[in-house]
């Protein structure tokens, strides 16, 4: 099996140049655009492994790197400076005339969800939506969540200290859990599944959600 080539774009925003990761479908049905979290980069392990996966669906990924990360920073700003650099990035991830899913990991699926109604995005996925800081389940961020106004599917880990699946309340959006899994899917030793399997449970959710009757780029949606 061929590894995917990988196009890098840079796009100039206000804070800053953003890079834009491009894993290229054959005959792309949409992009499923990601960012990353507010402490790491697009190398976490569900961001590559959609990267690696979703191609071969049929699906262009575009994983985006943050103005502040391209810049070497390790604190990412405030959510508004963030909601701004993701609309400038947009156009870059847009200009294909191809239906865009909105989406990220964290701190990227709340940009995701604050913008995807604005920006025209045709779904949003949340990964590892941070539903509350660990401890503190008074300060709710659901509204943001529930807000997103597109299709939405959220895929959290059952032991995410930031939110736990059984703690999101009700809404339109569908919510897959990844057993034993923390904030970055990652499992403990004693879990009766690897990290591997974790991983690949992740990417089939993702990728069943995709091809759901009426999803950008599905028959039904033509």
């Amino acid at each position: 099996m061929t590894e995917i080539e990988t196009e890098i774009e840079t796009v100039d925003t206000a804070t800053g140049q953003a890079r834009v990761h491009w894993y290229e479908a054959e005959r792309p049905r949409a992009v499923v655009a990601l960012s990353h979290g507010a402490g790491g980069g697009v190398g976490a392990r569900d961001l590559v492994a959609l990267a690696r996966e979703l191609p071969r669906r049929g699906y262009t990924v575009a994983l985006v790197e943050m103005p502040w990360r391209v810049a070497g920073k390790k604190v990412a700003p405030a959510p508004k400076t963030l909601d701004a650099g993701w609309r400038e990035i947009w156009p870059a991830l847009s200009a294909r005339a191809l239906p865009v899913v909105a989406g990220g990991r964290s701190a990227g699926a709340r940009v995701a969800c604050r913008t995807a109604a604005e920006l025209g995005a045709a779904a949003v996925l949340a990964l590892s939506f941070p539903l509350h800081p660990p401890g503190r389940p008074e300060k709710s961020r659901a509204d943001e969540l529930l807000g997103a106004g597109e299709p939405t599917l959220v895929v959290q880990g059952g032991n995410d200290p930031f939110g736990k699946p059984e703690e999101f309340p009700e809404g339109t959006y569908k919510l897959v859990e990844i057993p034993y899994g923390d904030h970055s899917f990652a499992v403990p030793k004693r879990a009766d599944l690897t990290e591997s399997e974790a991983v690949t449970l992740l990417t089939e959710a993702v990728a069943e959600w995709l091809a759901t009757p009426g999803m950008p780029g599905t028959r039904a949606a033509l």
